[in-house]
């Protein structure tokens, strides 16, 4: 019997500085004894609340399902222990499987080398009941493992996303280093965005901020597009329980209001990817996207603007940096109709260069950047 089974308690992970909302988020998904941790929340739930965890968070990145538990010192343990778990109950010699890993403070020094070991011993197992092992797929594998090493103790996990919940589906087309789609569905999150007050990004790149904000309003599942969950490989999988699940989510979905969304970006290229992906949406065609500059954007009725300043900025590319910012300060301070501007940039350190004084900013860690979400009150 796994761990999971026994006590029905799952781990998620999340971005720093995220737990606090991601367990605000899980609980409101019906689950229980909620607890945030760094960079993770462990909480209980049933099959039910675990299929509607995966298809409606927007900010959890994956979901664990812990297989095992024990005291790792050697590389030669992890194999022997390993070997040992029933991994027939979880996938078959026909499937394939990936395997994540991290090692922190253990006398096992190297992740890679972590996961070849359980890959040999979920390999032997196989061997020795048939004589004919499953296959690795390290880009769309049946059954992804976790296994994590801190301090000389392991966790073997099934990953019930089967990925990274970031991938929602709909970015078909990018541009440079785009916003992850979590970062984007915590900024909405964080706006304390109404849902009724018209959004406006102007520097809309591929769309993303856009694509969340439409999903947040319209009550569409994060995982809508997906097409297949690692809790689909658990033993105890409900075929006609999950179908129930995303069906009672599904008929939650609402119309877009007309005007409600708008983008632009000075780069026609951008323009064309932030239409297509937001096509990839149940009423993404709603959507306004316009190819012009921020400059030109002159909101005719009371609106917010929420936007992530592109390319250089992300990159931390310095040339021209600095005039950006102060231009997009000045273009901020002039503009009508608009209360409120929230901005997220990966650099916080030119936040000062706005001119503008943030009536409050918080940290978001994104792709290795320590980013920040500020908030200007404008009028």
């Amino acid at each position: 019997m796994f761990t999971y089974q026994k006590t029905n308690r799952y781990f998620a992970q999340i971005a720093r500085g995220l737990e606090k909302y991601g367990a605000e988020e899980l609980a409101a998904l019906g689950c229980r004894e909620v607890t945030a941790k760094f960079m993770g929340i462990y909480f209980d739930a049933g099959p039910a609340d675990l299929y509607r965890a995966n298809y409606m968070s927007r900010l959890c990145t994956r979901i664990l399902a812990p297989l095992l538990t024990f005291d790792c010192h050697s590389t030669k343990y992890l194999y022997k222990t390993a070997r040992k778990i029933d991994w027939h109950e979880l996938l078959s010699e026909k499937n394939t499987f990936a395997i994540n890993a991290s090692v922190t403070g253990s006398s096992i020094k190297h992740s890679q080398y972590a996961a070849l070991c359980l890959k040999d011993a979920i390999v032997d197992h196989f061997r020795d009941r048939t004589g004919i092992r499953p296959d690795v797929d390290t880009e769309n594998p049946d059954l992804w493992l976790h296994l994590r090493i801190e301090r000389n103790r392991a966790i073997i996990s099934l990953d019930t996303s089967g990925g990274s919940l970031h991938r929602r589906g709909y970015r078909q087309m990018s541009v440079e280093a785009p916003m992850q789609e979590t970062v984007a569905a915590a900024i909405i999150r964080l706006s304390n965005w109404d849902g009724d007050t018209p959004l406006i990004d102007p520097l809309c790149g591929s769309g993303t901020i856009l694509a969340e904000a439409l999903m947040h309003r319209c009550r569409i599942p994060a995982a809508f597009l997906r097409q297949k969950f690692g809790f689909e490989m658990m033993p105890e999988y409900d075929k006609q329980l999950w179908n129930e699940v995303r069906s009672e989510a599904n008929s939650r979905m609402e119309r877009l209001p007309k005007g409600l969304l708008t983008g632009s970006d000075a780069s026609a290229e951008a323009v064309k990817a932030a239409l297509h992906n937001c096509k990839m949406l149940p009423h993404g065609d709603k959507i306004i996207i316009k190819n012009k500059r921020y400059q030109d954007i002159s909101p005719a009725r009371e609106s917010i603007i929420v936007t992530n300043p592109p390319y250089g900025l992300r990159l931390k590319q310095n040339e021209g940096a600095e005039r950006f910012m102060r231009e997009l300060g000045d273009f901020l301070k002039k503009l009508k109709h608009c209360p409120a501007a929230y901005l997220y940039l990966g650099r916080p350190e030119l936040l000062p260069e706005l001119g503008l004084r943030p009536a409050w900013q918080k940290p978001l860690l994104t792709g290795g950047l320590e980013g920040v979400l500020a908030r200007f009150n404008i009028a």
